[in-house]
This record gives structure tokens, sequence and C-alpha cells, in this order.
């Protein structure tokens, strides 16, 4: 199947993303986390940075089908997350009316002050993951949220609390492996995000 898609989703290959997406997330052995070799129920799946508009309508036709399958889908979009955190912080209105007068990198450093991984996001997650019944944890809005939120710092926290479900990002750019620099997370496919290993490539799974 990893020769199909080459381990990203890419304009050619597109079209049977969604075909091999339903067929392993619906599938027994995905939903009971089988041949995972002990390892954590984490997949990661990567497609082309300038696709972005056509993979939230593949996440929308995938989460329809799941849902006619009786398979139910946790969406946690990070974008919507973040706003709804800095609102509850009582931070949203502060930064809407200071952002225009502020650099990127004064912003980035506002934000990354108050949305914390660790002790901010991550809590606002678990709370969700808390609250709601759920088959599969799918994790969204990557690209929305850099430079203030690394992929790499949000998995290696999340995979302490998200054990008990599998859990699938939408990545935008490539999770590259290499038996000598172990493997990694490039964000829009430029952007070296740290060492992350623990994932599984979702297109490179057999349906």
């Amino acid at each position: 199947m990893s020769g199909k898609f080459n381990s990203v989703l890419t304009k050619a290959n597109l079209e049977d993303a969604y075909t091999h997406l339903t067929d392993v997330i619906s599938s027994e052995p995905f939903l009971n986390m089988e041949g995972l070799n002990g390892d954590i129920p984490f997949h990661i799946c990567p497609f082309d940075p300038s696709l972005q508009n056509n993979i939230n309508v593949l996440i929308k036709q995938v989460k329809n089908y799941l849902r006619d399958a009786q398979v139910s889908v946790l969406e946690i979009n990070l974008y919507d997350l973040v706003i709804d955190v800095l609102k509850e912080e009582g931070d949203w209105d502060w930064l809407l009316k200071n952002e225009a007068t502020m650099s990127k990198d004064e912003l980035k450093e506002e934000l990354q002050g108050i949305i914390d991984t660790k002790t901010i996001l991550i809590p606002a997650i678990v709370e969700r993951m808390v609250e709601a019944e759920f088959d599969l944890l799918m994790i969204t809005g990557i690209s929305e949220v850099f430079p203030y939120i690394r992929s790499s710092s949000l998995l290696e926290n999340l995979q302490i609390k998200a054990k008990d479900k599998p859990t699938l990002l939408f990545f935008p750019g490539k999770y590259k492996h290499s038996v000598e620099k172990g493997s990694s997370l490039i964000l829009f496919g430029t952007l070296e995000d740290d060492k992350y290993y623990r994932a599984f490539n979702i297109l490179d799974r057999a349906s």
C-alpha cells in the first residue's frame, strides 16, 4: 500500500485516500489496536500542504462514512480548540484588540505563553476526551496553529493521556523514517518539527 501513496497524500493519489482511510479505520484490527507490537496507537496521515482544502473535504467524507459504519469520531480541531481556550482564559478579546500592534514574533511569544502544550492544551484535549464517547480521536488544524504549537510536542505530551483509543493526526507535510536519524515530522515538507518516532503512517497500513 505504501507504494500507491509513497507515504504521503498528493494530488496524484488523493482519489485513493478515501477508500484506504475508511477501510483501515473501520476495520476491527485498527479499532482494537492490534498489530502495534506494544506501542501506542498513534497514526499520522501526511499530506501535501497545497491540498489542505481537499483534505478538509476528505476528512468530512471519512467522518460521514464512519458515522454510518457506527464508528464514533471525536475530532479536535486545534485552531478551534485554541480559540476556545483563549476565551476560557479571558485572553481572546485582549488578543483581538492588540494583535495589529504586535509583530509576528511578539504574537507567537504571547500565544506560546498562554497556550502551553503540557499545562494548557493537553488538559483541554483530555477534558473533551472525558466528556465524549468515541472510537477514534482525530486531530486536525495543525497548519492553522503553526508556529506556536509544535506537532511533536503535542504528540509527546498526548501519548501519556491518549492510549486507550486510536489517534489519527492529519499532518500537512511528511513523516520521514530513517534508520540512521530516526523519524521526524517535516511540517509543510520543509520545516523539521523535531524527532518523533512513536507514530505509524496510516498510509502504509494494509487495509
